[in-house]
C-alpha cells in the first residue's frame, strides 16, 4: 500500500467534493452517490463507534451500505476517515482496482458486507443485529443506509415487519428518499416502520445537526429509523 502526502493529512467534510472528483470514469451514478454524502459524513465523523483500527473489533458498531449504486461518496468518506488509501480513489472502476462499482467487502477496508444488489441490505441488518444478541454483545449498533426504491423489493417489508416484534433496539436504518420509488406509501415512509413497531424520524438529509440529532435519539426497546429527505434525483 502506497502512503502519499494526501493519505497522512487530515481531511474534513470540506474536502469531499474533492476526493470524489478524483473518481472519474463511466457508470459513476453520481445523483445516487451524493444523495448519501450528508448522511455517511455525520455517522462516521459523530456517530460510528468504528475506526481503521478498530474495523475488525467485535464490540465495533457495524454500518451496512445497502445502497450499493454510486458509491462514490461512501469511498471519499472511507478515505477521509483513513479506512483506504485516497491513492486508490482515481483507480476507481477499473479493472484491477479494489474500488469497484459496487463496494466489495473482501477488497474494501472496512466495508461490512458487498453491496449493489437492491434490496438485500436490511435483512442482513436484521440477521447482524440477531447475531450480536446471541453472542451476548447488547453493545454494537448496526447501521444500515437503504434507498427508497429499495422499499419496492418484498425482502424489505419482511424485514421491517420482524424487527418490530423482535425489538431489535441496536438496528438502525437510514432511508435516503430522492424520490426514486415506483409505488408511494401510505402516510409516507415512517409510517410504514411506524405500523411494524419502529422508531421513526424524518428529516431533512441536507442539515447535518438535525441528523445528528435523529440519529441520537433515544429509542428504547425499538428499531430506529431515520428517513433523510434530500432533492428528487432526477431534479
Amino acid at each position: 500500500m502506497t502512503i502519499t502526502a494526501d493519505d497522512s493529512r487530515t481531511h474534513g467534510y470540506d474536502d469531499l467534493p474533492r476526493l470524489m472528483q478524483l473518481m472519474t470514469g463511466d457508470e459513476k451514478h453520481g445523483p445516487a452517490a451524493t444523495s448519501t454524502l450528508d448522511v455517511l459524513w455525520v455517522l462516521y465523523d459523530r456517530v460510528l463507534r468504528v475506526t481503521p483500527e478498530r474495523r475488525d473489533d467485535p464490540a465495533r458498531d457495524r454500518f451496512l451500505l445497502s445502497k450499493g449504486h454510486g458509491p462514490m461518496a461512501y469511498y471519499a468518506v472511507l478515505a477521509a476517515k483513513g479506512f483506504v488509501p485516497v491513492a486508490w480513489l482515481p483507480g476507481f472502476g477499473l479493472y484491477d482496482s479494489p474500488l469497484g462499482h459496487h463496494p466489495d467487502r473482501v477488497l474494501v477496508p472496512g466495508a461490512e458486507i458487498g453491496s449493489g444488489s437492491l434490496g438485500h441490505g436490511l435483512p442482513i441488518a436484521v440477521g447482524t443485529a440477531l447475531g450480536l444478541r446471541a453472542q451476548g454483545l447488547p453493545g454494537p449498533a448496526v447501521w444500515v443506509l437503504i434507498g427508497d426504491a429499495e422499499l419496492d423489493e418484498g425482502s424489505n417489508h419482511e424485514a421491517i415487519a420482524f424487527a418490530g416484534p423482535a425489538a431489535l433496539d441496536r438496528l438502525h436504518t437510514v432511508v435516503i428518499d430522492n424520490s426514486s420509488a415506483s409505488h408511494a406509501r401510505p402516510g409516507g415512509i415512517a409510517a410504514r416502520f411506524e405500523a411494524a413497531g419502529w422508531s421513526a424520524v424524518t428529516v431533512d438529509g441536507r442539515d447535518q445537526e438535525a441528523l445528528y440529532a435523529a440519529f441520537t435519539a433515544p429509542h428504547p426497546g425499538r428499531p430506529h429509523v431515520v428517513v433523510a429527505r434530500v432533492e428528487p434525483k432526477n431534479a
